[in-house]
């Protein structure tokens, strides 16, 4: 077919571009997807105390997490859709979380291969996990744990409230830690609460025993 102008080839080529553009989309959101379900994992297991499964699905999420990036290298539009933030800052907050059980240092982001603003929502996402935890802590009666636990989340806090930036450039930061704020002082409502309650029984029980004597 005669195509004086070129367009039959213009609209050839593009449409191969797109094919391509389109396998390594799916290929992309199919590593994220997983990387979001291995560091759900991770988090759940971290709340039953089995760091060892903790561990392995941490492991899982860091290849899906990188091969998003190696699989989207090329294709920074897709990079920056919003699908691999979302994979990165759920994978940030597995990890982040861990170590905050843990006692150990939190990682940072060099370490997990992961963008600025997917750590930082990450960071704050993890901290609000915390309230489960020191909720778990203050059921089984580890007082001490929860109070440390406590520490670490508004000390979290206290660093991300100092970000203020644009939300373009965070991620949503202001948003993520707001939401944050509202979890931390439900969570220190609870504590609170815990340690008047704990006083009281042991005036009580100080009490019942004075009686006795």
């Amino acid at each position: 077919m005669v195509d004086p102008y070129g367009l039959k080839r213009i609209a050839l080529e593009a449409r191969h571009d797109l094919e391509r553009i389109t396998a390594a989309r799916e290929e992309g959101l199919r590593h994220c997807r997983a990387a979001i379900q291995h560091a759900s994992r991770a988090i759940r297991a971290t709340h039953r105390g089995d760091h060892e499964d903790a561990n392995a699905w941490l492991e899982r999420a860091y290849a899906s997490v990188t091969g998003a990036g190696e699989t989207l290298r090329d294709h920074p539009c897709l990079f920056h859709a919003g699908f691999v933030h979302d994979a990165q800052k759920e994978y940030a907050e597995a990890m982040i979380f861990t170590a905050m059980v843990s006692g150990h240092p939190l990682p940072r982001p060099t370490e997990l291969s992961v963008e600025i603003p997917a750590y930082l929502n990450g960071l704050a996402e993890a901290g609000s996990e915390g309230r489960r935890y020191v909720l778990d802590q203050l059921r089984s009666g580890h007082f001490d744990e929860a109070d440390r636990m406590m520490s670490v989340m508004d000390d979290i806090y206290d660093e991300l409230n100092q970000f203020d930036f644009p939300d373009a450039v965070t991620g949503g930061l202001r948003r993520t830690n707001d939401a944050f704020r509202a979890v931390l002082e439900r969570t220190r409502g609870d504590l609170t609460w815990t340690a008047q309650h704990q006083t009281l029984l042991q005036a009580m029980s100080d009490f019942g025993r004075f009686v006795d004597r």
